[in-house]
């Protein structure tokens, strides 16, 4: 695909390189018409309340039906989605979401009824119950739901904080405002010396500038823009703060973390031995500070010269369709199965949205239904390298997900989060491996390496940054401590010594970074980045290192979507998370990259 796919409508991009979403509905009446089916089944809801406790049969009727009228919905939300997601100035499809999203909102206050009333039936009923035949398909589910009984509210009650959503997430929403639509970044000169625009997309791009000079102007500028609106920035995070403690609170849960890790059984241990075992493997990330210093010649090292590649004048060229074969080759350890299967939908069966055009969502994801194929969005580029291993990692989500909807009934076909990003992290490194296998230019060599460092330093240890950042002003909050714009760049500031090291000079705006980060109006989510990357290489380094049975554990695991607790899912597959070990092991790999680059570049330093 040449330069010119990024200026091309919708109407004109290519049938074969568009995602063929006909399984899902054949056209928008068809959606429309289920649509309109569905709504009026929305009302049986109300014929299940008050009943639950009645009898095993009673329950199960209503289980099922939430049941099936769920797996409508989210095929209803899958191609909504997705066909907004093409051309966000469509209207005809910008509207179809709106009135799938006003469904579900509706389906949510319904069937708000059920989880209050499952947890009003007394205990030695419900453990009758669950001894009957007509509940042993649904005990699982009714076992994790029964977990929070003690943090279920009455039925009023419940009504309410289900009511208060919308309010709660004001101040993500006004941050996604002020930070998408209002916030004026500013211009700088380009290494032309052209005046461009600074934006969110393109930040990155110029922080990976071979001119210092415009990395260090676009990092001020940038920084300068937050510094205008820090205030409000701290006011919003801190507003977001203080509701989710409103919610823990009123949930009776000790801490808001407790109720984070709580919904997917995630032990606190987890949390507090990624954060020790980071604090202990530190030095090789402040050798490869050192190393990029020397390697640049820099007599300081700011933030704005960690990103930047350690070689020039690599050129990358590769078409989608070679893109996809050399995916194919990197994954061969996964077996035949697997490999015909991922190669199939990438090209025959058009999971994937391939390029870019006008209108179409930025960036890149994984998605589909229980009854639909995987689907990938991508805006594929032929001249970054990052593309390629951008399709490896949807990749392999899109086949987590396959294997789980084949292998499992649509009620335990979802994974959570905590294990979402192991195939895919997985498939990464499966492809860094055969691209280093090969024989490639030495540069090309020492800039696969220092990219596999990168992905390491802003997986593990930046988001184990962020993570400490949360528990921190968290913890702070709960002690009544005051969140103010000082007390937030205190403890950022802190963090940032820590992880960063002597070697990097921490320019005076950089604190400034964590009101930029929106997954802080997600709280307790990104330590689970770091956990996958640790649980991906331990899995990796097991199947390249065993045989058939472990990698049969590792396919298993895929098959097993949420049929268990994710720490269960993942020690079947070898990878116990309760232990320091996985995190130890991925460490462990990022210091032998840093080692191996200090190596490959040694006639650097010398020169």
């Amino acid at each position: 695909m040449d330069a010119k796919i990024g200026t091309l409508t919708r109407d004109e991009v290519s049938v074969e390189s568009q995602w063929d979403l006909t399984g899902l509905y054949s056209s928008d009446a068809d959606w429309n018409a289920e649509l309109t089916a569905l709504e009026g089944e929305i009302k049986i809801y109300a014929s299940f309340a008050g009943t639950l406790g009645e009898s095993a049969l009673k329950l199960k009727a209503c289980l099922e039906f939430d049941m099936n009228f769920s797996r409508q919905l989210e095929k209803l939300h899958t191609f909504a989605h997705l066909k907004n997601d093409e051309d966000k100035t469509n209207s005809l499809y910008q509207g179809n979401y709106e009135k799938v999203m006003m469904l579900v909102n509706e389906a949510s206050k319904a069937s708000s009824f059920m989880r209050s009333e499952i947890m009003s039936i007394p205990e030695d009923m419900m453990r009758r119950f669950l001894t009957e035949k007509e509940l042993v398909f649904y005990r699982f589910h009714l076992e994790q739901i029964l977990r929070y009984r003690e943090h279920t509210l009455s039925e009023k009650e419940e009504a309410l904080l289900a009511a208060s959503g919308e309010m709660g997430r004001t101040m993500r929403d006004a941050f996604d405002m002020l930070d998408n639509a209002d916030l004026q970044l500013g211009m700088i000169e380009d290494e032309n010396g052209e005046t461009v625009s600074l934006t969110h997309g393109n930040f990155q791009s110029f922080l990976q500038n071979y001119d210092r000079r415009v990395r260090q102007d676009a990092f001020h500028a940038y920084y300068k823009a937050y510094e205008s609106h820090q205030y409000t920035y701290s006011t919003l995070l801190a507003g977001s703060i203080k509701k989710d403690l409103f919610y823990s609170r009123a949930k009776n849960f000790p801490s808001y973390r407790a109720k984070s890790l709580f919904s997917e059984n995630i032990a606190m241990e987890v949390y507090d031995n990624l954060i020790e075992s980071v604090h202990q493997n530190l030095e090789p990330l402040y050798k490869y500070f050192d190393l990029r210093k020397r390697l640049l010649k820099l007599d300081e090292l700011h933030i704005y010269d960690c990103g930047v590649p350690l070689v020039e004048g690599i050129k990358w060229h590769m078409s989608f369709e070679r893109a996809v074969e050399e995916i194919r080759t990197a994954l061969n350890p996964l077996g035949e199965e697997y490999v015909e299967q991922v190669t199939r939908g990438l090209t025959v069966d058009r999971w994937t949205d391939r390029y870019e055009n006008k209108g179409k969502r930025s960036g890149a994801y994984s998605s589909g239904c229980y009854d639909s194929n995987p689907f990938i969005l991508m805006n594929y580029r032929e001249d970054n390298i990052n593309s390629v291993y951008t399709l490896a990692h949807e990749a392999g989500h899109s086949m987590h997900s396959l294997y789980s909807r084949k292998n499992q009934p649509y009620l335990y076909s979802d994974y959570t989060i905590f294990v979402a990003e192991v195939a895919s992290t997985f498939n990464e490194a499966l492809l860094t491996r055969h691209f280093l296998g090969q024989d490639i230019d030495p540069d090309m060599r020492i800039y696969l390496v220092c990219r596999e460092i990168d992905n390491f330093r802003g997986t593990l240890y930046r988001q184990t940054m962020f993570a400490e950042f949360e528990h921190q002003v968290y913890k702070a909050a709960e002690g009544n401590e005051p969140l103010t714009l000082e007390s937030f760049k205190k403890i950022y500031s802190n963090l940032l010594e820590r992880y960063f090291g002597p070697e990097v000079v921490l320019d005076d705006c950089l604190p400034l970074e964590c009101f930029r980060i929106p997954h802080f109006y997600f709280s307790f989510y990104v330590y689970k980045y770091a956990t996958g990357i640790s649980a991906a290489y331990a899995l990796s380094d097991r199947v390249l290192s065993g045989g058939e049975a472990e990698l049969n554990d590792y396919l298993g695991f895929l098959k097993s979507g949420g049929s268990k607790y994710p720490i269960d899912l993942l020690k079947s597959a070898g990878g116990d998370m309760l232990s320091p070990e996985p995190v130890r092991t991925a460490l462990a790999k990022f210091s032998t990259l840093v080692d191996e680059l200090e190596h490959l570049t040694s006639n650097h330093l010398k020169n």
